[in-house]
């Protein structure tokens, strides 16, 4: 009886000491769980999370879109190969009076269906280039065939000059190049865009990767 009595007084004096102590002395208490929610690791591995997440996905879907891209540049650089060979060996031909002559127009939409397990084409597209640009021409030497990009100015910044590109193949025998362009769109590489001197004529930074391919041969002795 008297050790139960006894507890029940030490109970009571140490809720009258803590309620004094709260009511008398607040900053120690707040102090106290100031300091155990400092060394709390709850939600810890959700904030560092949070920050980290956007840095690794933008550099995994910029790999991606890497992989992308020069898969874009082998599809876009075997079909100026390809076209260029059936030109070569007479399979395509211009103004000869043949069946296997092309137009313009024709030229394009073949060289569509080359790409176009990646890239489509438009009747637009073909009809009128925005991305695709194919330039073919005939020089009476190789060493006359451009090798730089031609651009619309001298300036260091400046886009492709689009109106030099034409549809001029030669027959057999002739010198000629086949040149491809490609306007292909990108949305994380961020370096691109300022290390690249083709960007658009009004001076913004670009938001595509142009891939270029050339091809120079000298076409065959075909009948």
């Amino acid at each position: 009886m008297w050790r139960t009595e006894n507890v029940a007084r030490v109970q009571a004096m140490t809720v009258i000491d803590q309620k004094t102590d709260k009511a008398h002395s607040p900053a120690p208490f707040r102090f106290l769980r100031f300091r155990a929610l400092a060394r709390s690791r709850e939600g810890a591995a959700a904030i560092e999370f949070a920050l980290l997440a956007i840095p690794y996905f933008l550099v995994i879907f910029a790999i991606l879109e890497t992989f992308v891209a020069f898969a874009a540049e082998e599809l876009v650089s075997n079909a100026v190969d390809t076209m260029s060979r059936k030109m070569r060996t007479g399979q395509i031909t211009y103004n000869l009076g043949r069946t296997t002559d092309m137009n313009q127009a024709q030229f394009r939409q073949a060289f569509c269906n080359e790409i176009s397990i990646l890239i489509r084409c438009s009747t637009t597209e073909v009809a009128t280039p925005s991305k695709l640009y194919v330039d073919v021409q005939t020089f009476s030497t190789f060493s006359a065939i451009p090798t730089t990009v031609p651009k619309l100015s001298t300036d260091k910044y400046a886009d492709i000059n689009t109106a030099a590109f034409k549809y001029t193949p030669g027959g057999a025998g002739t010198i000629n190049m086949v040149r491809a362009y490609y306007r292909w769109e990108i949305i994380t590489d961020l370096v691109r865009p300022y290390i690249t001197t083709i960007r658009p004529s009004d001076g913004s930074m670009p938001n595509y990767y142009l891939i270029v391919a050339t091809a120079a041969f000298q076409s065959e002795q075909y009948p």
